[in-house]
């Protein structure tokens, strides 16, 4: 059996990327109303992450907010430089309230939007972390909604690419995705990313789905606290192995396009001869590697500056541990 301590604090952001609705207008209604959030046996914060890039209706203001949560931003700790992006002043800022340098939330709830079409898409970082894998898993059973979980836990330093290099493959390096992010700075961190949905655009059942997954998660937290026992149970779960470009010209610009049989094919398996891109003259390229992968973040809007058609996932099946709260 697992245990965990009781959690105290518990903080839901809205607003990490400025453009992403959902969690910006559910967080605003929280901050004028607490009492939806509000649990008897723990302290619930709601929090705008970057209200200068909410208040411009903009993914963020210099850099991604979501990824500054590093060594290198709190290294400034009470002085940063006042030539640095916004958002690395804003992470410190964070920082010092919900993480290590401050109150040390227990709990991070850290809400977004997705143009592609993942769902109700359940992000976490550990294969490991008792606590969040049960919640997780009770999200699944109890929300009465479809929710894939996506692991950014890379088990190896480099991955080996099937596709080729002109075919805009690339590895990443072990936890590159994952601890730079915000919800890293507290103990247990989860992130809701709803899609699909534009930016700027504010989607009612999209809402709703987001207000109905927070609740839950809350809900789950706070049966923890009150002593309940969460038996093993096994996870589904979607682990990263690399990210996909688009194929490029020699002047890096593109030339082509996701192909019209994998648009909105999030979590839908890719064999090996499956179309992946149609170039900008008609011609269809095939996904050539050794193994069935199942793409997501299929054409997100936000990715064409980073260089990411798609992520490339595997299908695992994870062990999660009983859980209760530590004595």
């Amino acid at each position: 059996m697992s245990t965990a301590q009781v959690v105290r604090r518990v903080a839901v952001f809205g607003g990490t990327h400025g453009n992403e609705m959902s969690g910006v207008y559910l967080v605003k209604r929280w901050l004028q109303n607490q009492e939806a959030i509000t649990r008897p046996s723990f302290l619930t914060v709601p929090c705008i992450a970057n209200p200068r890039a909410v208040e411009r209706c903009r993914r963020y203001i210099d850099v991604n907010l979501n990824r500054q949560f590093t060594p290198g931003t709190f290294q400034y700790c009470m002085d940063v430089p006042s030539t640095a992006p916004y958002e690395v002043h804003r992470a410190v800022e964070l920082n010092k309230k919900f993480g290590a340098a401050g109150e040390a939330f227990d709990v991070i709830i850290d809400l977004h939007n997705t143009t592609s079409n993942m769902g109700n898409c359940l992000i976490i970082g550990s294969s490991t972390d008792s606590f969040t894998l049960q919640m997780v898993r009770y999200l699944v059973q109890r929300s009465g909604l479809v929710c894939p979980v996506f692991l950014t836990e890379n088990p190896a330093s480099h991955v080996k690419m099937a596709d080729t290099r002109s075919m805009g493959v690339h590895g990443i390096e072990n936890g590159h995705y994952g601890p730079s992010c915000l919800r890293s700075v507290s103990r247990h961190g989860l992130c809701l990313e709803l899609g699909a949905q534009p930016q700027g655009v504010l989607l009612a059942d999209i809402f709703l789905r987001h207000e109905r997954l927070v609740h839950t998660c809350l809900d789950f937290i706070h049966k923890f606290n009150q002593g309940e026992l969460f038996p093993k149970e096994t996870l589904e779960v979607y682990r990263i192995l690399h990210v996909v470009d688009y194929p490029r010209n020699k002047d890096n610009d593109l030339s082509a396009m996701i192909h019209p049989e994998l648009q909105d094919k999030d979590w839908h398996p890719l064999q090996p001869g499956d179309p992946m891109f149609l170039t900008l003259d008609g011609e269809t390229i095939k996904y050539e590697g050794d193994s069935t992968i199942y793409p997501a973040f299929i054409n997100e809007a936000a990715y064409y500056e980073k260089g990411i058609a798609f992520w490339a996932t595997q299908k695992e099946t994870l062990n999660v541990n009983e859980l209760q709260v530590k004595n």
